[in-house]
């Protein structure tokens, strides 16, 4: 069993920057991938950023590239999201999300409880 506990979400303005945090943890921590999705009211849970945990090799949403970037610290288990130039349609619950090949929300094996980020205009 894999725990994912998310840190750094928070209300800020447009224009602004959070870095969200997303620590695992369990009996052995193994992944193909370990990302992001958002979900903002009333829609589906959609992919953000993805990095392949082995090679490091990285996957944005076209609505994030230029602003987001997802990083990995193999050593804590750690990865991160450093959001900048934040929009008002950034505003989501963000999901961290471990053990998947495909980046799509069905094919996550874990999700983290989510964290709020709210942007105002």
């Amino acid at each position: 069993q894999v725990q994912l506990v998310e840190s750094g979400g928070g209300l800020v303005q447009a224009g602004g920057s959070l870095r969200l945090s997303c620590a695992a943890s369990g009996r052995t921590f193994s992944s193909d991938a370990m990302g992001w999705f958002r979900q903002a009211p009333g829609k589906e849970r959609d992919p953000v950023a993805a990095i392949s945990w082995s090679a490091g090799s990285t996957y944005y949403a076209d609505s994030v590239k230029g602003r987001f970037t997802i990083s990995r610290d193999t050593a804590k288990n750690t990865v991160y999201l450093q959001m900048n130039n934040l929009k008002p349609e950034d505003t989501a619950v963000y999901y961290c999300a471990a053990d998947f090949r495909v980046v799509v929300a069905s094919e996550v094996g874990y999700w983290g409880q989510g964290t709020q980020v709210t942007v105002s205009s």
